[in-house]
């Protein structure tokens, strides 16, 4: 029989996935704590507490292996007495619930993406309705998502979002703004504002799309000095949002905008309700709004029916349009979306292929685009001290993703969560090194 753990009660919350995912877990922390409850996030196995919450993303195939890997790990853990509880939430919970109950009994319980109210209960703790736009922040203190809208009305053929986020739903102006005031009074100077479509943001409660309002009430707040667009969807964006981020400066000349792919025939059963035509002048309508702005995108390869011919297209148009940062990801078949019914006839060696080529590609216009930067001075934000080197991001760079800026810890001093001046002296791909001007 399991022995009961001998630690004393302490929540350790883990998260996979987005910094959706990442916003979630901050929100419940922060009930918990408001509760009196001691939770860590991600805490080290010595230190972990008896009682675990996963936070999984079931996004794409990768993803849910290792939300499933992770839930096993500590399914087991909970069966040698290692710890007590195992509580499960998130994306691949929401999606999988009745599978996951059936394939690992040992969980205590699970929870879908909008029941927080229940798994605080099922923690010992009441959902206060005060703190609206609290959270326990587990970022660098500089920097913090602000997830200005939940779930999607897209109906794009690959992708689940919707069954595991429901319908769009953005959050009022004011209620953000108060979430942004507190966040700025605890030293966050950088907000990320993500959502599953930033475009859409204000239609469903204002009858307009209404970005720009929302991005001036927040370069409004005292404190925050950088304002930084995640997760735009290329139809429908409000162009308003440009002439703001050139004449505001507290808005980051940085965009990332999932592309997808760009050959018609695979745009139109993608479910795009855009055209390589239309998405190509878009991007110029950005560049010539905001000189110098840095576009980042997504495209998936080896989606149902991909062509060599398709690939080559898309291979020519990321050659062309040189965007400055760029994820590739191979085609994952999910269950329940329109492009499950079609045949997953691209082999998964080809889609590895395809996805290793464009990120070789984009790695050699990265290479080009950073030689440029050399001599060049920047505004750093600085995130944190790693080894010898003390790790910023200019204007142009988003965390975990994007380039670091990395200066010789051993020579200068600077301060985590500070701005700095810094001149670059030298880069690679994607990495920056510089010194303070």
């Amino acid at each position: 029989m399991r022995t009961k753990s001998l630690k004393k009660n302490k929540i350790n919350v883990i998260t996979l996935g987005c910094s959706k995912n990442i916003y979630d877990s901050e929100v419940l922390m922060g009930q918990l704590r408001a509760n009196g409850k001691e939770v860590e996030h991600e805490a080290p196995a010595e230190s972990e507490g008896n009682i675990i919450v996963i936070n999984t993303c079931g996004f794409i195939d990768n993803a849910k292996a290792e939300s499933v890997n992770m839930i096993l790990e500590y399914a087991d853990k909970k069966e040698k007495g290692l710890v007590d509880k195992v509580f499960v939430t998130g994306c691949l919970s929401e999606r999988y619930r009745p599978d996951l109950e059936k394939e690992i009994p040992n969980v205590d319980q699970f929870f879908g993406t909008t029941e927080l109210p229940q798994l605080l209960k099922a923690l010992g703790a009441d959902y206060k309705h005060e703190l609206l736009g609290e959270r326990l922040t587990t970022t660098p203190k500089n920097y913090a998502y602000l997830k200005i809208a939940e779930g999607c009305d897209r109906p794009c053929s690959f992708c689940a979002i919707p069954i595991m986020r429901g319908k769009h739903v953005s959050q009022p102006i004011e209620k953000l703004v108060k979430e942004a005031q507190g966040l700025a009074r605890d030293g966050v100077k950088e907000l990320i504002l993500i959502a599953q479509d930033l475009t859409y943001y204000g239609l469903d409660i204002y009858k307009k799309r209404n970005l720009a309002e929302l991005l001036e009430a927040l370069a409004a707040v005292e404190g925050i000095e950088w304002i930084r667009l995640h997760y735009a969807f290329p139809t429908g964006f409000p162009m308003d949002v440009l002439d703001l981020m050139k004449r505001e400066p507290k808005i980051c000349n940085y965009i990332d905008i999932p592309l997808q792919h760009i050959s018609d025939s695979i745009l139109k059963s993608m479910r795009r309700g855009t055209t390589q035509a239309k998405t190509t002048q878009l991007l110029k309508d950005f560049r010539a709004a905001v000189p110098g702005m840095a576009i980042r995108t997504t495209l998936i390869v080896g989606y149902p029916g991909e062509t060599q011919e398709d690939f080559n297209i898309l291979k020519d148009w990321v050659q062309e349009m040189k965007f400055d940062r760029m994820g590739c990801f191979a085609y994952s078949h999910e269950e329940n979306t329109h492009a499950y019914l079609l045949e997953d006839d691209v082999p998964d060696n080809v889609k590895q292929d395809r996805a290793n080529e464009i990120m070789e590609l984009q790695s050699q216009i990265s290479w080009d685009l950073n030689q440029v930067k050399i001599g060049q001075v920047f505004k750093c934000i600085i995130d944190r001290k790693e080894g010898q080197h003390f790790v910023g991001r200019t204007e142009f760079d988003s965390p975990d993703v994007d380039n670091e800026v990395l200066i010789d810890a051993s020579l200068h001093y600077l301060k985590t969560g500070d701005f700095a001046m810094i001149k670059i002296t030298d880069a690679t791909e994607f990495d920056l090194y510089g010194e303070p001007a």
